[in-house]
């Protein structure tokens, strides 16, 4: 079985059930989810007029290659009533593949480890709860050394707590 590591986002509508309907997408077969870091509401980096992202990181098992994970993450995403509005804009529900055991894959579909996996506090730090000791596998780094070593003063991310105890914040 594989290891991966998937972060997943929302900020248009119900974030809260929309990370919902993607975990329980995460532990359906061939996928087995296998730990679930807590909430982060961060403000949007690329597109910065939109709403705020509640975003996090999950590890799920699988015997599906990388690709082939990609478009189950796909299909979860669709499942859940994905909508992307604008590149990198507002969205119903995100899964992102960010690793894929030590693979480093490039072609027209995927990219591993996700390109800007080390560069991004609201992906390290949810993956930091649940695989602080994974090592990026260009980098030769693990998660949580590129957490510490990403400069002060990017987008905010507040902690929330485990996904059970939310309502619609």
């Amino acid at each position: 079985m594989a290891r991966a590591a998937v972060g997943l986002g929302s900020n248009i509508g119900p974030r809260v059930a929309h990370l919902r309907l993607g975990l329980e997408g995460l532990g359906r077969a061939p996928l087995a989810l296998v730990a679930a870091s807590g909430v982060y509401e961060t403000e949007p980096v690329d597109v910065p007029d939109q709403p705020d992202f509640l975003n996090l990181a999950a590890l799920v098992e699988t015997d599906l290659g990388p690709l082939e994970l990609l478009r189950a993450l796909q299909a979860v995403e669709r499942a859940a009533g994905k909508r992307v509005l604008v590149r990198r804009g507002p969205r119903t529900l995100d899964l992102d593949l960010l690793l894929y055991d030590g693979a480093c894959v490039e072609s027209p579909d995927l990219s591993l480890p996700h390109p800007r996996l080390e560069r991004r506090a609201f992906v390290l730090a949810p993956l930091c709860e649940i695989a602080p000791e994974w090592v990026h596998p260009r980098t030769g780094r693990t998660m949580a050394q590129l957490l510490a070593a990403l400069p002060p003063g990017g987008p905010a991310i507040r902690p929330l707590g485990p996904l059970s105890g939310l309502g619609e914040p």
